[in-house]
């Protein structure tokens, strides 16, 4: 726990400038202004629950509010998770923000960014998180930022339109007011969560629909209210520790897989290396696109009988293709400085399958290792099919989600 009557200033100072110093040397932070306030703001004051070292660990956040099972509701995001959203959002002097997803600290950058012609709102439907964020807001003297308790799907009361929302949980779909309430170019930053690949996408708001400027890997607590979304889980038969995570929708007839795990693990060796701290986020949007039954595969550890050998064991790709299921995994090469990835497939077309998802390994490997991501566009539910294109389309409750690949 950290008292604020007992912590050394200095040694805050001293960490919190640690922090931002690593974040400027890992490209995190580029701008001076996102220097500057995570340099000002006290973070460990708004995290008391935690230690001064781990209130100021970069990649690390402090979890502030847990159910009855343990599940994270509320927390301090990691210093470099608020850097990296802030820079995606472009906060300038005089503009108007609504932060969705109540905390106090981020609240506090904002307010410094926006200056004192600007005015920032913070929006929580959880009233124990919003009551902390006021306490937190004012004792760190950032009276002037407003602290609703509100369902951010819904229009806040009295807000009017804003040039940046920033989204503070994760989302799986994009309500239309978050739309209706950017004025015209304005930039929504979101941890968006598709086909079960959550990324911090910064929109652009073009006419009626949104356009993504860039999009970075990231995790978050979910968001509550008439917004969240629960996967869906599909536990294989047979074995009782393999369970298959969909985003949108379990496949059309599951018990198709009823019998996979009776058949032979089929593995195959792409030849596709990657060194051991290259970024894959491509490879996961790739395969997540261009395979209909993608999905995450998790093991339970306790229950593990070794019917599957992935490297990860909470989080592997995965796809189904009828009574065949199969996941990407990987192995050292003999340089110990890379991996190779590999499949394994499970089911009568099991051989067919791995060959499949094989090639589309192989075809990342050509065509998008080491590109852009793709481009994220955001429409209202009703849009037609025809506004509606790229590689892959998600239709969600408020939205509809599309993929495209940049050109080449």
């Amino acid at each position: 726990m950290t008292d604020a009557t007992t912590v050394d200033p200095d040694r805050a100072t001293l960490l919190r400038d640690k922090v931002v110093d690593e974040l400027r040397a890992d490209g995190t932070i580029v701008s001076p202004e996102i220097d500057a306030v995570m340099r000002k703001v006290p973070r460990h004051l708004y995290a008391p629950e935690a230690s001064l070292e781990q209130a100021y660990s970069t990649y690390a956040a402090v979890i502030t509010k847990t159910d009855e099972h343990g599940v994270q509701l509320s927390s301090v995001s990691a210093p470099q998770i608020q850097a990296l959203m802030l820079e995606q959002a472009k906060v300038r002097p005089g503009m108007q923000v609504l932060e969705i997803g109540s905390g106090g600290l981020n609240a506090s950058y904002l307010a410094e960014l926006v200056g004192e012609d600007g005015e920032v709102t913070t929006v929580d439907i959880d009233p124990e998180v919003t009551d902390r964020a006021r306490r937190m807001l004012d004792e760190n003297g950032y009276k002037q930022v407003r602290v609703v308790c509100a369902d951010s799907a819904e229009p806040i009361p009295d807000l009017g339109q804003v040039d940046v929302i920033m989204v503070t949980a994760g989302a799986w779909d994009i309500p239309s007011a978050w739309i209706e309430q950017l004025t015209a170019g304005g930039r929504l930053v979101v941890p968006l969560r598709m086909r079960g690949l959550t990324r911090s996408v910064a929109f652009t708001r073009l006419g009626d629909h949104l356009e993504s400027e860039s999009a970075k890997i990231c995790g978050f607590v979910p968001m509550q209210g008439s917004a969240a979304h629960q996967e869906e889980l599909l536990l294989v038969n047979g074995t009782p520790e393999i369970g298959l995570r969909f985003d949108d929708g379990l496949p059309a007839d599951p018990s198709l897989l009823d019998n996979a795990v009776r058949t032979p693990r089929i593995e195959v060796w792409t030849g596709v290396t990657v060194g051991l701290q290259e970024l894959l986020d491509t490879l996961q949007m790739h395969l997540a696109i261009v395979l209909p039954g993608f999905c995450i595969m998790a093991v339970d550890s306790d229950l593990d009988t070794g019917v599957v050998a992935p490297v990860n064991k909470g989080f592997s790709l995965a796809a189904v293709d009828g009574p065949n299921f199969a996941y990407l995994t990987t192995r050292r090469t003999e340089d110990s400085k890379h991996v190779e990835f590999g499949i394994h497939a499970l089911g009568p077309d099991g051989p067919a399958f791995a060959h499949t998802v094989t090639e589309h390994v192989r075809d990342w490997a050509r065509e998008r290792r080491g590109g852009p991501s793709p481009v994220i566009r955001v429409c209202p539910a009703d849009t037609p099919d025809g506004p509606v294109f790229g590689d892959r389309v998600i239709d969600k409750v408020h939205s509809r989600i599309s993929l495209s690949w940049p050109p080449a």
